[in-house]
């Protein structure tokens, strides 16, 4: 199996997916290797990259939260955040961090408090805007919430979590030029979906190539049996990574693929 993340790693910066990224996808396919997306994104913003790679199975979205099939517009299977848990999470941090807005990204779209400043597109019209308390109150099915201190960063952000929220969530980021922290519920990664959809393939950890290049996909690279990070990406992700892949200007994720084809084909009964 190959396991990529998208924006960074085969999403370039204008959105694209290169040729001959889309090419090496092809060739894994007709060598009978699965290749599955692993995003942070949320369903919503699947289907372009589908288009692009031909790839419409099932994806891993918003960091593991969620697994999607893009094909058949349908929510597989979901882990979300306990809300109260969130109320006591988004109090410790605008302590901490002395203030933030927040988002809620849910199964049913995108909520935001009157103060959170979204960055691009929401995909979702309209978008519903109120108090935290009161978007909770709908006890809304929550995938991942979005934490935004627009004074600060997301690695300085990050480090604070870290410090203050003490397993009552999964913090991590995805854009460290953001200001940004993404929360899901404890335990919840890339990796552990990743995990449960490989087994149910009959995939082992050991046949698994993954890619990235940011904090969000620091477990998924540990997990799999070989981990590539992108040359340029986050630090932590660089540190969990076994090997460095070209950068994604460059087709990184394509050029180690079709090295790994070139010699999985020369082994004997291949």
């Amino acid at each position: 199996m190959v396991a990529t993340d998208l924006d960074g790693t085969i999403v370039l910066p204008d959105g694209s997916v290169s040729p001959r990224t889309v090419q090496a996808f092809r060739q894994c396919r007709a060598a009978g290797v699965d290749v599955v997306l692993v995003t942070g994104r949320p369903p919503r913003w699947l289907a372009e990259v589908s288009r692009a790679t031909g790839l419409w199975g099932l994806a891993v979205c918003a960091n593991g939260a969620v697994v999607y099939d893009v094909g058949a517009e349908a929510v597989v299977d979901v882990h979300p955040v306990p809300v109260d848990v969130i109320a006591a999470a988004v109090g410790r941090l605008r302590e901490a961090l002395g203030g933030a807005d927040v988002a809620l990204e849910t199964t049913e779209g995108f909520l935001l408090e009157p103060g959170y400043r979204t960055r691009w597109d929401t995909g979702v019209t309209p978008v519903d805007r109120a108090p935290l308390a009161t978007l909770l109150a709908a006890d809304p099915v929550v995938l991942k919430v979005l934490v935004r201190a627009e004074h600060s960063t997301s690695d300085a952000m990050l480090a604070v979590a870290r410090e203050v929220l003490d397993g009552l969530v999964q913090a991590t980021h995805s854009n460290a030029a953001d200001c940004l922290l993404e929360l899901s519920a404890a335990g919840v990664s890339k990796a552990r979906t990743l995990a449960t959809l490989a087994a149910s393939r009959g995939i082992d950890a050991a046949d698994v190539v993954a890619f990235g290049d940011m904090p969000n996909d620091v477990e998924m690279l540990r997990w799999a049996g070989t981990g590539y990070a992108m040359t340029g990406g986050h630090p932590e992700a660089v540190a969990a990574a076994d090997h460095a892949a070209p950068s994604v200007l460059e087709d990184g994720v394509a050029q180690v693929v079709e090295g790994l084809l070139a010699a999985r084909a020369q082994l004997p009964g291949s």
